[in-house]
């Protein structure tokens, strides 16, 4: 496996996504799995070195590794940029459309379309794709013109044990939003949409967790408005701690949403996560409560979802626990060695 950092040196979605992974494969005795990315790797893992640094000089590093292994064995590359070339059976992850992505953050037309050349060469070679919801399968066919019956669709898992289904406090209502301060997250229509939940339920706080390019943006936004609070980046285990005194969450994405494995996340701590009709956010939810799904940029419709959560009518924590339960990493894992077992039979 390869990736880009690993989720100690750069927590988000994808870094998350690729240790938590590597560590549900390397929990079964009948594979052989190494794993490379930028920062302090877990244990039995690789690094290339620090994460930070030029990005040429770092893709460089990540292509002219070459560690011994079995020409015969997968190599399944989780970002396009880093890692080697291969001879050999090659398995990529589509985590989203990196140029689209880049579009979205204001990046000029000549650099999208290098990320988007860069995207197609190291994905030309490719014998299975995998994503973790049908919404990334239609971008991969579209987009990228990968035959449909190249993909797999494999939900991630949720790390149980990091969290603890408490019921909800009592007291002042918390509204918990966990995202990248960036503009495709929409944090700026949670902001607009915040004086009309405070309309119904005016003791609500909003926090706010997250790092990115938007951050001033945001907080002179919701300057204006009482309740609203950003926390900047957390560790993990303050993280557990804020979802035990939120009443629900909230995922607000407005484009380029592959699953949102922090609403997966909630689900684990017991919390009933408000999402956009956004990519494959609606799957974290599916079968769950359809309600806790409303349209994207609507500050209207949000305002009313998240009110009426804090009325109470979500699920609540044993049925969120529940839900969370049926996204297992150890199946996510066994869906994965099948895959590789495909192409490279013992």
């Amino acid at each position: 496996m390869t990736g880009s950092e690993w989720f100690s040196a750069a927590p988000g979605g994808l870094n998350r996504y690729f240790t938590d992974l590597y560590s549900a494969l390397a929990g079964h005795a009948e594979t052989a799995v190494t794993a490379t990315a930028f920062g302090t790797p877990p244990d039995g893992a690789r690094s290339w070195g620090p994460a930070g640094g030029g990005t040429l000089r770092r893709a460089r590093r990540a292509f002219l590794d070459r560690p011994e292994r079995n020409p015969a064995a997968v190599l399944d590359r989780h970002f396009c940029l880093y890692g080697p070339a291969t001879a050999g059976p090659l398995v990529v992850h589509f985590h989203g459309p990196w140029a689209r992505e880049s579009r979205a953050a204001g990046e000029n037309g000549r650099a999208v379309l290098a990320k988007y050349l860069l995207e197609r060469v190291r994905y030309a070679r490719a014998d299975r794709f995998v994503v973790l919801s049908n919404h990334f399968r239609d971008v991969l066919v579209t987009d990228y013109r990968v035959p449909a019956d190249r993909i797999a669709v494999i939900a991630p898992g949720v790390a149980l044990d990091r969290f603890a289904a408490t019921e909800p406090p009592e007291g002042d209502p918390m509204v918990l939003c966990v995202r990248r301060l960036e503009r495709r997250m929409g944090i700026d229509t949670l902001i607009e949409c915040w004086p009309a939940v405070l309309d119904r339920h005016p003791a609500a706080r909003l926090l706010i967790v997250g790092t990115g390019t938007a951050a001033a943006d945001l907080r002179s936004a919701a300057a204006a408005h009482p309740g609203i609070e950003f926390t900047g980046g957390v560790t993990d285990e303050r993280l557990a701690g804020l979802y035990t005194r939120a009443r629900c969450t909230v995922v607000p994405s407005h484009a380029l949403e592959g699953f949102g494995l922090i609403a997966l996340e909630s689900l684990a701590a017991g919390r009933p996560p408000v999402v956009s009709d956004c990519g494959g956010l609606p799957d974290s939810v599916r079968g769950l409560d359809p309600s806790l799904v409303v349209p994207p940029g609507d500050p209207e419709a949000l305002a009313h979802r998240l009110a009426t959560a804090l009325d109470g009518a979500a699920p609540t924590a044993k049925q969120c626990r529940a839900h969370a339960e049926s996204f297992s990493w150890e199946l996510a894992a066994r869906r994965h060695i099948a895959l590789y077992r495909e192409l490279a039979p013992a």
